[in-house]
């Protein structure tokens, strides 16, 4: 939610009529919204937003520069494609369906399976050392940890919480399937998985699972130009996060798709929206304070993986 990488995002208006902020962007406000399963759009013009240290970081350094954002696209927005309705149970329990076996993905190509012991392996994963999403906090090293087939990261009290970006599979277009949970997180904590690249001219991101101060759904947000909510589309599933499932992220050249153990819950196939750019895969465990105590709170993943 981002450890938020640089891309422009904010309040985005969903079918409901509230507002969708994404934390993965360069806001710093958590969101707030009643639950929404409807991918929306909005092209009305925005100012710059705001920066923030996002999933760029520097590995194992103090933070990363922000690059300038570049000049809006006026994009003709996607239509909205449907998606669960608010309410809809998905898998709580178990192993939980794969997008990559229910729409026939072939063999994995990469991706990390977790099968060692101590520290993320270095060789697949630049791990953060910075400040925190909009300066607030740390990304230490230390947050994560490897074990019985899982990485941790953890957030704690005084918002000390982590971060890192994979050194494999930076590619345009390919399938990511990530399994992932959270403990019964603090609000403040948002687990995020990302494809980005912070050099993207066009502040390209997609969230593909994106938690906010509403623990009951998990949000997906494709950031398609710089500017904040008014150049992204967003769809919301109710998901108990607190139990394993499985996200994924199809992006080919006919447009860009989302998916929750292996239910469709986002579609955008218009073609201003889609990344310039090679994306690579990032996961955070962002923290977005707002004064009051925090508990501790964590993020695990079982597996990353990348098809064709």
């Amino acid at each position: 939610m981002g450890a938020l990488s640089l891309t422009g995002c904010g309040l985005a208006p969903t079918t409901n009529g509230a507002s969708a902020p994404s934390s993965a962007g360069r806001t710093s406000a958590p969101a707030t919204p009643a639950p929404t399963a409807a991918a929306t759009a909005s092209s009305a013009a925005a100012s710059p937003a705001p920066t923030a240290s996002g999933s760029d970081q520097t590995p194992d350094s103090a933070a990363a520069a922000v690059a300038p954002p570049a000049p809006a696209l006026a994009a003709a927005p996607a239509p909205a494609q449907p998606g669960p309705a608010a309410g809809q149970a998905l898998a709580t329990t178990g192993d939980g369906a794969q997008a990559a076996t229910a729409f026939g993905w072939g063999p994995v190509l990469t991706g990390d399976e977790f099968s060692n012991t101590g520290a993320p392996d270095r060789t697949k994963w630049s791990v953060y050392n910075s400040a925190g999403h909009a300066g607030k906090g740390v990304r230490s090293p230390q947050a994560w940890s490897v074990a019985n087939g899982v990485a941790t990261v953890s957030g704690d009290a005084a918002g000390t919480t982590g971060g890192m970006s994979a050194k494999f599979a930076e590619q345009k277009y390919g399938r990511w399937e990530t399994r992932m949970k959270t403990n019964a997180r603090d609000p403040k904590y948002h687990p995020v998985l990302i494809l980005n690249n912070n050099a993207a001219p066009n502040c390209a991101e997609i969230d593909y699972a994106e938690g906010s101060s509403v623990t009951s759904v998990m949000r997906f947000f494709l950031h398609y130009a710089c500017g904040g909510a008014d150049f992204q589309t967003t769809a919301a599933t109710p998901v108990d996060g607190t139990q394993w499932h499985n996200y994924a992220v199809e992006w080919t050249p006919a447009g860009i798709s989302g998916y929750v153990d292996g239910v469709k819950t986002f579609t955008d196939t218009n073609p201003a929206h889609q990344p310039s750019t090679v994306m690579k895969q990032t996961l955070q465990l962002d923290w977005f304070p707002d004064g009051s105590a925090t508990k501790p709170s964590q993020m695990q993943v079982d597996w990353v993986r990348v098809y064709k």
